[in-house]
């Protein structure tokens, strides 16, 4: 398990609204206060030294209601991983590439992972107010973007097209202060899907196949439990990490009744990412300072979506209460790379995860039993509503 983490008192929230911000929609040719509402839900990864978020800004047109905004996707860069200084006009936005898909509601909740050559693949969520759905884009530079579309458009006739989808965690290693996409059984793998987690595979990064059953429906490889932290819904978090102990998913965990957001970790065969072997018994970040109960969602939210190494501590980048951005650090030191990425390489000197300690602080063992004995259900367990949009937190 990672952590414990820390929020740093005198930095947190490190981005918040800034309503002079001003950018021209090339929607409707009409000037908008871009990051005017909401600024939460990062993306995070380490460029040249420097920490970047790509963060999620809502402008304040609209219904003022959760996902009744336009959102954009905002850059900011910090050498410390604490302050940050922004770029003046968003980086991914709606425009005449894929405007049937992203407008009005716009662009959400990225996520980040490098390829081997160095390009970045982002997940995130197109929303045209109608259906969300989960969609790619690349860059080299993180500033200019080619959009690709919906991650299952090729999927069986574009069956998945009316289907809501968003929340995609790419599996990568963990190469110095890199996340880079990796392959396991000869495919890369996406963890992602909000109230349960599914699975998907790919070739090339940019079009993804979910894991069906024999009925053709995805399968489901982790879903929420009465009674816990999760017991409303799961949902993807940072990208999945391949570790000495199995792939780490970090995930969003919604809890009945309070409707509270927390976040837990989960721990999956490296042989078969599909496969559960542990998950943890209480959130691992949950709401506790009044920044993450006030503003959109005062139910309280950490909702994770950002996690790096750099100098020597685990950056955890996170939405605060759908308003704000949080970050919260872990100090480990030694080796945390999975042996295939430092072979001859020596010894890291950001964090070490020794396998002992890592399936002994996801309670491994309680674990299995747990999920030995729900394993006829494992990938039916009881369904949570979701109805309409607004039934889930955007």
């Amino acid at each position: 398990m990672f952590g414990p983490f820390a929020k740093p008192v005198d930095v947190n929230p490190v981005i918040t609204p800034n309503a002079a911000s001003r950018f021209r929609s090339p929607t409707n040719d009409s000037i908008v206060a871009w990051e005017a509402y909401a600024t939460f839900n990062p993306a995070a990864v380490v460029k040249d030294g420097k920490v970047f978020l790509l963060y999620r800004a809502e402008d304040a047109s609209g219904a003022q209601q959760i996902g009744g905004h336009t959102s954009r996707l905002g850059l900011a860069e910090s050498m410390d991983g604490f302050h940050f200084a922004r770029r003046g006009t968003p980086v991914l936005y709606p425009d005449t590439a894929q405007r049937q898909n992203e407008w009005p509601g716009g662009v959400e909740d990225p996520r980040i992972v490098e390829s081997d050559d160095g390009t970045y693949i982002l997940t995130y969520t197109q929303w045209n107010r109608d259906v969300p759905r989960l969609a790619l884009a690349t860059s080299r530079d993180l500033i200019n973007w080619t959009k690709h579309g919906p991650a299952f458009a090729k999927v069986g006739g574009g069956k998945y097209l009316r289907t809501e989808s968003k929340s995609g965690a790419i599996l990568g290693r963990i190469d110095g202060n890199r996340i880079i996409a990796t392959r396991v059984n000869g495919k890369y793998w996406m963890y992602f899907g909000v109230p349960d987690l599914r699975i998907a595979t790919s070739e090339n990064l940019l079009d993804w196949t979910p894991l069906e059953d024999s009925s053709g429906q995805a399968i489901k490889v982790l879903s929420a439990r009465p009674g816990y932290f999760d017991s409303w819904l799961v949902e993807a978090g940072p990208p999945a990490l391949l570790t000495p102990a199995g792939i780490l998913v970090l995930y969003n965990a919604g809890s009945l009744p309070s409707r509270t957001y927390s976040a837990g970790q989960a721990l999956f065969d490296a042989r078969d990412p599909s496969r559960l072997m542990a998950r943890s018994d209480s959130a691992f970040i949950k709401p506790t300072e009044s920044y993450e109960r006030t503003g959109q969602y005062t139910a309280g939210t950490t909702f994770v979506e950002g996690l790096v190494p750099f100098r020597g501590r685990w950056y955890l980048y996170y939405g605060t209460a759908d308003s704000r951005v949080g970050v919260a650090v872990w100090d480990h030191p030694g080796d945390y790379e999975h042996p295939a990425t430092n072979q001859g390489r020596g010894r890291s000197a950001v964090g070490r995860i020794a396998r002992p300690a890592a399936i002994d602080m996801l309670g491994i063992s309680r674990a299995r039993r747990e999920v030995r004995r729900r394993a006829a259900s494992r990938f039916d367990p009881q369904h949570l509503p979701t109805g309409h949009r607004t039934a889930i937190r955007p």
